[in-house]
């Protein structure tokens, strides 16, 4: 199983979670790009840090929207999101490259995931930046969604991704944001939650239920209090379990 994290989210003298911290916990490193978070050189930090741990790189592309951190849904054109996506790809590959690794694989990030989990428009966008860019690069993405899809469709790797810290409902989709009840506060439930999908592949949504949630990679949020916590009780219980983590690209 991998573990991964949305990392280098902060910009300028704006720091946004512990970056040092998760990277010695997960297996991939999702770093933003410059358009919802991250800069210059936060990616240089970051990329060297991650290539120095073992850790793999992927490019966490969103909406150009630094003050609403990606969380606020934009209607592209669709020439012009595959040219920011394909944009983020570069920059960030090119901190890769001086610290000899590359960009492994693609996630998209927060109104841009929703999105591309629904609207085809959207996820064919990144389908086509990704294609363009680098045919043999996986999308991180929600099982069974558009964007998986039409990933597949074009003879993509698509990795399923699940998230501990968030609450599902019972369709198998995300508790929206705006929701009081949408983010998984507690480090134990955290814990528990990852460890039930990576053993048995399901998720308790939020009526109780256990719903289907076959995935590849688990996904811990930087950017929440008390992350690296969480993220260090997860690693251990994932272990505990008999999982063995491990990049997937």
């Amino acid at each position: 199983m991998d573990l991964n994290a949305d990392l280098g989210e902060g910009f300028g003298i704006w720091r946004l979670g512990d970056d040092h911290a998760l990277l010695g916990l997960v297996t991939s490193a999702n770093v933003a790009c410059g358009f919802h978070g991250g800069d210059a050189s936060t990616m240089r930090r970051v990329c060297a840090a991650a290539a120095e741990r073992g850790v793999a790189v992927g490019a966490q592309v969103g909406y150009r929207d630094l003050a609403g951190f990606g969380r606020r849904h934009i209607a592209y054109d669709f020439a012009e999101l595959r040219d920011e996506v394909t944009y983020q790809l570069g920059a960030l590959d090119a901190f890769c490259r001086l610290f000899h690794t590359r960009v492994r694989y693609l996630k998209p990030h927060g109104a841009l995931y929703h999105a591309a989990a629904s609207d085809e428009a959207q996820a064919a966008a990144l389908v086509a930046a990704v294609s363009g860019y680098d045919h043999e690069l996986p999308v991180l993405c929600p099982p069974g969604s558009v964007l998986a899809q039409l990933a597949m469709g074009a003879g993509l790797r698509v990795v399923a991704e699940g998230f501990a810290d968030r609450n599902y409902l019972p369709n198998g989709s995300l508790v929206p944001r705006a929701a009081p009840n949408a983010l998984v506060t507690d480090r134990e439930q955290v814990a528990e939650r990852a460890v039930k999908m990576a053993t048995e592949g399901v998720v308790v949504a939020v009526d109780g239920r256990a719903v289907p949630c076959h995935v590849e990679s688990i996904c811990l949020h930087g950017d929440t209090p008390g992350a690296v916590a969480a993220a260090e009780m997860v690693r251990a219980a994932l272990i505990d379990a008999g999982v063995t983590l491990t990049p997937f690209a």
